[in-house]
């Protein structure tokens, strides 16, 4: 006969039909003695068992957040002897909602989003063949007889863990059967109680504790789970970032890059140098408008595209061209767009080519002269603005020893003080030649410049800040 399906019921203390849960109210006559006095009559007869059919249970919804009343499922086989306590309080004096169910099908039905902790008897009778999906195991031997193997003590435990692994969980259980109870704190439950020393006062706190106690377990899991997942992005994010190839030159290398997006690595501005079988050295500093994760992913799309086809033997406008396909195919919508500065170095690294798609000028100092910028005249469009749009290539002469910094506008872009004012391209100009004059160079110049660029702002730059350096000592 199939087990009847429990009907809530409009009591506060016992929602469930199918069980009761005693309480103890206090004595009329003022002698503090307790009368236990049942909620709802018990069932004359218990249903029989019906078979299983193996299944995998849902996991019951969260519980709903703490509200002014906690509601208690009980899950106890024997309610007209398992659970005799007086009414049940929480820490603000509200009384405690029960709703009881008499084995883990019940438990099942009756696990709603309002419940905020389980108290299970670990001593529901056949235990396997009220748990969906779980059984004893029948084995036949060689004489024809069947033996059936130990079942798992806990398994009701591990049942109810399972279907409500968001929800507090208790253990009643005797005095005698302290290993057990242990063993199930180990399993999962929150905590255990023994049935002979259980009281009101006692069940109340338990519940409390389990409650706060599953919160700060969930809270820590998500905070473990949130730190793995920072530390994988952070892991993929380094491998997106470029690692130079200038195997052969004599061209010195520094870099610096800030995210504009908090706890971040990576953003929309993207940068990279290569060195082509001829001896030109090719480098590149892009910037994808806006800073979030779509941004960073398509200038990563742009610096590997550009990678390719500097190596494949595009430059110049042709190259700008087909990174304007690929910027087009790959872009989410058609707003966006993106700044791209290129230079290709001669062989002898005296002179070099420079293209421009709405990008600022990098910088050029040499030893005893005052940095300056590149001529920037006859600039093309951003890339993602025009189609067909040209890109003209400047000739620059650069000398026998020189510095050549490029950059995003994150860095001219931040505030002077509290006013709107601008540090500009002027601004870092004279920035950069502050630091000249005191002696730095390479990673010393760029961790200098940034760190007065926040300075400046009086605190992070908003915008994604990325500054590359190449320089040539001659002789």
């Amino acid at each position: 006969m199939p087990v009847p399906v429990p009907r809530q019921r409009d009591t506060p203390a016992t929602e469930s039909g199918q069980a009761v849960l005693y309480t103890a109210a206090p004595a009329a006559t003022g002698t503090g003695v307790a009368q236990a006095t049942p909620q709802l009559p018990h069932p004359t007869q218990p249903p029989a068992p019906q078979t299983p059919v193996p299944q995998t249970p849902a996991p019951a919804p969260a519980p709903a957040p703490h509200t002014s009343q906690l509601t208690l499922l009980v899950i106890e086989d024997d309610p007209a002897g398992g659970l005799t306590v007086p009414e049940i309080l929480d820490a603000d004096g509200h009384r405690i909602r029960l709703r009881t169910a008499r084995n883990l099908t019940e438990a099942e039905r009756l696990l709603t989003p309002d419940v905020h902790c389980i108290l299970l008897d670990l001593s529901l009778p056949d235990t396997s063949a009220r748990m969906p999906g779980v059984a004893a195991t029948a084995t036949a031997t060689a004489t024809g007889t069947t033996t059936t193997t130990a079942v798992d003590q806990l398994l009701a435990l591990r049942q109810v863990l399972r279907l409500a692994p968001h929800h507090a969980v208790l253990v009643l259980t005797g005095e005698d059967d302290a290993e057990r109870a242990a063993e199930a704190v180990r399993v999962g439950a929150q905590d255990f109680l023994f049935r002979d020393e259980l009281d009101g006062r006692l069940l109340s706190r338990a519940i409390r504790y389990a409650v706060e106690r599953k919160r700060a377990d969930i809270a820590q899991y998500k905070l473990a789970e949130s730190k793995l997942r920072a530390q994988e992005n952070a892991r993929l994010e380094r491998g997106l970032l470029p690692t130079p190839l200038l195997e052969g030159s004599d061209l010195r290398f520094a870099a610096r890059y800030r995210p504009g997006r908090s706890r971040a690595l990576l953003g929309g501005d993207f940068y990279d140098t290569v060195r082509t079988p001829d001896g030109t050295v090719h480098a590149m500093i892009g910037d994808v408008c806006g800073h979030g994760p779509d941004e960073a992913a398509l200038g990563v799309e742009l610096r590997i595209a550009w990678r390719a086809l500097t190596l494949a033997g595009l430059c110049g406008d042709d190259l700008l061209a087909t990174l304007q396909e690929v910027l087009e195919v790959e872009r989410p919508c058609e707003e966006i767009f993106a700044t791209l500065c290129t230079v290709d170095i001669a062989p002898d690294g005296r002179r070099a080519g420079l293209c421009l798609a709405g990008h600022p000028a990098p910088l050029i100092s040499r030893p005893g002269r005052r940095a300056r910028l590149l001529p920037y005249e006859n600039s093309g469009p951003a890339l993602g603005l025009l189609p067909r749009a040209r890109w003209p290539r400047r000739q620059v002469e650069l000398g026998g020893s020189w510095s050549l910094m490029l950059y995003t506008d994150g860095l001219i872009e931040g505030r002077i003080g509290e006013g709107k004012e601008r540090l500009g391209q002027d601004g870092m100009v004279d920035m950069i030649n502050r630091h000249l004059d005191r002696g730095l160079s390479g990673e010393g110049l760029l961790e200098a410049s940034v760190t007065e660029a926040r300075r400046l702002n009086g605190g992070e730059l908003t915008d994604d800040v990325a500054v590359v350096l190449l320089s040539r000592a001659e002789g």
